[in-house]
């Protein structure tokens, strides 16, 4: 297993990690829409940052919640549509060894 993404926050002020695990946790309890709509929505957002490793964590965690291949290309058509190629190229580079 890899090492967490944050482990430097979680050494160096390890009440802050909790602030931002809460919101974690909140942000995608399953109250309403659909966690795996959720994480598609957070893997597209991630693709318009350019954070290629969010890109590839979400999209496994949202077809492990059920979303198919279809509605991940789906969701990265979308971001294209709002934000740009650059969304697409992060996107591709992220999904090379998901898809």
């Amino acid at each position: 297993m890899s090492e967490n993404p944050l482990q430097v926050i979680i050494d160096s002020d390890a009440d802050f990690f909790q602030l931002l695990e809460d919101t974690r946790v909140t942000s995608f309890e399953e109250d309403g829409i659909p966690l795996k709509y959720k994480l598609l929505m957070a893997m597209a957002l991630d693709a318009s940052k350019g954070a290629v490793n969010g890109v590839t964590s979400l999209a496994i965690q949202a077809m492990e919640a059920g979303a198919t291949k279809e509605e991940v290309m789906q969701a990265v058509k979308v971001t294209h549509y709002i934000c740009g190629v650059g969304s697409v190229y992060t996107s591709a580079a992220a999904l090379k060894d998901v898809l």
